[in-house]
């Protein structure tokens, strides 16, 4: 028996629309600097920057062109909330920034609350995969 298709290749516009909102105030960044812009100095990291880079590159490339044939219309669920509380922080972590603010929280609040998501999945899924199957 085979299993239905549930994704096809295309063009979501949604995916895109959900891309330009979370990233907006990258896009201002570029364009304008902060006062005190610490992110504008040289990375330490550069290769795993480099990597980071890929991925999100990947990540949004899915977003825009797989799509699932089986999503219904959006309603606020739990989890739509809490991305909107994502994004939300990560605005403000923004509006920090660009008042001059750039202690650990504001950092923390540009760097994490974009990713919670795909942290805690990782999470979660190592924990399945060594509890059930690694023993």
């Amino acid at each position: 028996m085979k299993a239905p298709k549930t994704y096809k290749l295309g063009f979501d516009i949604s995916g895109l629309i959900l891309f330009l909102l979370v990233m907006t105030p990258t896009f201002i960044w570029f364009a304008v600097p902060a006062p005190n812009d610490v992110l504008r100095t040289e990375s330490a990291t550069s290769m795993v920057d480099t990597l980071g880079s890929v991925c999100q590159f990947l990540f949004i490339a899915c977003l825009c062109v797989v799509i699932n044939k089986e999503r219904s219309r959006l309603r606020f669920s739990p989890l739509v909330v809490a991305s909107i509380v994502c994004v939300m922080m990560y605005y403000i972590g923004w509006v920090l920034y660009y008042r001059g603010i750039t202690n650990a929280w504001v950092i923390l609040l540009l760097t994490i609350p974009p990713c919670l998501f795909a942290v805690g999945f990782a999470v979660c899924h190592l924990i399945f995969g060594i509890v059930n199957f690694i023993k």
